[in-house]
Parts: C-alpha cells; sequence; structure tokens
C-alpha cells in the first residue's frame, strides 16, 4: 500500500484554463511533522502536572532550563536556544522577572541588547521542580528503554543536523540547539 494518497478538495487553481491537476499527499497521520507532534505531546503529558504545580507553563520551564546551562545570555540567542518568537520570549521574561525567577541587565557594549540570567530564587525553583522532573524522565527511560531512548536522542539530532543544510526559505534557521 502506497504513503500518498489523493487529498480530497486540493484542486489548484487553473489559470490557463485546464483542470487542475491533483496533489498526492501521504497520508495525513504518516506525515514526519504531525508524528513528531504526536510524540512530543505523548511526553509532555507526563510533565505538564508537575509544572503546573510549580506554577510554570512549559515555555517558562523552557526558558529557566536554558538559562541553567548560562551564566548570562542575550535575549536574542535565548530566543533561538528555546524555540520562542521574540514577542513570546518578552511576555514570558516579563512574568519570569516580575517572579523573581530571573536577572535581567542592559549590555554595557551595546545598550539595545538585552541580557538575562537565572535568579537564586529561580535556581531554587529549578531544583525543586527538578526532583520530580527527573523522576518523570525515570518513568518514561523504565518504561521506553534506556537504549532506545539514547538512540531515539541520536537519530532526532541526526535529522536535525540533516535538515540544518536545507533553509527552505520559509525555515527560521536556529541551529543552536536547547540545553
Amino acid at each position: 500500500m502506497s504513503d500518498a494518497t489523493p487529498a480530497e478538495g486540493l484542486d489548484l487553481p487553473a489559470e490557463t484554463g485546464q483542470p487542475a491537476a491533483r496533489v498526492r499527499l501521504r497520508h495525513f497521520s504518516k506525515s514526519l511533522p504531525m508524528s513528531l507532534l504526536r510524540a512530543r505531546e505523548a511526553v509532555m503529558r507526563h510533565f505538564r502536572a508537575s509544572l503546573r504545580h510549580f506554577g510554570m507553563t512549559e515555555q517558562q520551564w523552557r526558558v529557566l532550563r536554558a538559562l541553567t546551562a548560562v551564566n548570562t545570555i542575550e535575549v536574542t540567542a535565548l530566543a533561538e536556544d528555546t524555540f520562542l518568537l521574540p514577542p513570546s520570549l518578552s511576555r514570558i521574561l516579563k512574568d519570569l522577572d516580575e517572579r523573581g525567577l530571573i536577572l535581567r541587565r542592559t549590555s554595557q557594549a551595546d545598550l539595545r541588547r538585552g541580557l538575562v540570567s537565572i535568579s537564586p530564587l529561580g535556581l531554587e525553583l529549578i531544583e525543586r521542580a527538578g526532583v520530580e522532573s527527573e523522576a518523570i524522565y525515570r518513568e518514561i527511560t523504565g518504561r521506553y528503554g534506556s537504549e532506545r531512548l539514547a538512540e531515539l536522542q541520536s537519530l532526532l539530532r541526526q535529522l536535525e543536523d540533516c535538515l540544518d543544510g536545507l533553509d527552505s526559505g520559509g525555515s527560521h534557521g536556529a541551529t543552536r540547539r536547547p540545553g
């Protein structure tokens, strides 16, 4: 059986007066982006309750985790590392700053650039939430297997590396890997 099936209702506009060609797309369930989203959702389902318990969203956790890997980082680099759009990151940083979880300042070398680091209170939160996070990782590893999980992470890195060279014009070109 072929992965490609005719897509219903996808007639392309006919500028020449000729009938439009039908586009053959693989079945929706076999689309790589959807497979990755389903896998991400399956993983995140296990972490969400813990994040809510600590009063954090997935994106806030991602930012705090990224900040634990550096002393200080420019906001633009943080957006790239966390795969967040700058306006979204700006709102997240505002909230984290108001809660005292991060420290913000302006670069002395270039006053237009913002710098961010995690605060002692943020590190304390990461430490407490990290205990639950690691327990969830142990559960996932126990169910899936440590070798298979390591292989999956390796395959995903290889896929990312392979596709990094294919800038399709619509990609954001982020080549930095989150920590």
